[in-house]
């Protein structure tokens, strides 16, 4: 994330004043924005983690790929009020060299883990609807958790950077010690930004993008089979796959468009203090607009339910020691689709309450 310290020193002092005084509305409405992803962000996860915890049915795969996003979701919103306090002191930096290192390899970590584990969730669906009768191993729970243990190494190494590269260095023109990501060679920015756009998002896109229609294709002809209730169920299911997809590259594209535009100054192919400052803005909008799908997975995929009245009614009785049957039926979605294999209709469950519309 490229911050106003990047400024040269040598424009001119009036096009400077200009530029610093773009920034006076992100100091004021950037913390606000902030903090309510982040409230948002962990009463929304913290619940969804809660449901799975006091379930008393085995965790299926989509049961654990759903809890690990809701965990890298989490833990990146957790992180969010240390920022708040930053810019609200105008990225005067106050938690220490380590907390910079740590807080920020948090960050990186879980927007990797996080991006992942959404793919996961509609490649498990994409498989469970249209090749049910193949899933006897892919889907088994024990692979579903080395592959989640995978991920989440996988996202400490791609966010290694923060280590090796952030440190608290003071700024004797802005007079303030900030949390900073001095690059030892120009290289590893531009290596840097193409590992983000390409794992955190041109690879993970298209697989979403397949998945969600093809989901929406077999929902679609099984609701031409079927009339009633059941068939208005698969034609939200299907809304809802549109939807997960649509909050994901709204969140995310901004970001990925400011990624683009940061290595065509890093190459100099625009330069000034007018356009640094609105790349310095503009990462700014898009970082913490990526940020609030962390915020919006939960609502997506578990609050805005059918079932959600009946989870969180579980969710009370566990209090008072009801029954685990309780929990099992109505964990299981109403959605299905018949498969017509050696002549017998199978239904296969797509969805479970915690994410059907």
């Amino acid at each position: 994330m490229v911050f106003i310290l990047n400024t040269p020193l040598f424009f001119p002092l009036k096009s400077l004043l200009l530029c610093y005084n773009a920034w006076d509305w992100v100091y004021t409405m950037q913390p606000a924005y902030m903090s309510i992803i982040c409230l948002l962000g962990v009463i929304g996860n913290s619940f969804v983690l809660s449901v799975f915890c006091l379930q008393k049915r085995r965790s299926s795969v989509a049961d654990i790929y759903l809890s690990n996003l809701a965990a890298a979701d989490l833990l990146m919103v957790s992180c969010l009020p240390f920022w708040v306090a930053t810019i609200i002191n105008k990225f005067h930096w106050r938690f220490g060299e380590p907390m910079c290192q740590l807080i920020n390899i948090v960050i990186g970590m879980n927007y990797y883990c996080s991006v992942l584990f959404l793919t996961l969730v509609s490649v498990d669906r994409y498989l469970a609807l249209t090749r049910p009768l193949t899933q006897g191993r892919e889907r088994r729970a024990f692979w579903a958790r080395w592959i989640c243990f995978s991920i989440w190494i996988a996202g400490v190494l791609l966010s290694f950077p923060a280590i090796l590269f952030r440190s608290v260095q003071f700024f004797p023109h802005l007079g303030i010690d900030a949390c900073y990501l001095a690059y030892p060679h120009e290289g590893w920015r531009l290596r840097y930004n193409m590992t983000v756009s390409i794992v955190g998002f041109l690879i993970p896109v298209p697989i979403v993008s397949f998945c969600s229609y093809h989901i929406t294709k077999v929902l679609q002809s099984s609701q031409k089979m079927r009339k009633g209730s059941s068939g208005s169920v698969e034609r939200k299911a299907a809304y809802l796959v549109l939807v997960v997809l649509a909050v994901f590259v709204l969140c995310w594209l901004p970001y990925q468009i400011l990624i683009f535009l940061d290595t065509l100054d890093h190459y100099e192919v625009v330069f000034g203090c007018t356009w640094a400052h609105v790349l310095d803005i503009g990462n700014q909008l898009a970082t913490y607009l990526g940020y609030s799908n962390s915020s919006l997975n939960p609502f997506l995929y578990v609050i805005v339910g059918k079932h959600f009245k009946k989870v969180s009614a579980i969710y009370r009785r566990t209090k008072h020691h009801r029954r685990g049957s309780d929990v099992t039926t109505y964990q299981r979605s109403v959605v299905s689709t018949y498969i017509n294999r050696t002549e017998h209709i199978k239904p296969v469950v797509i969805f479970y309450a915690k994410d059907q519309m």
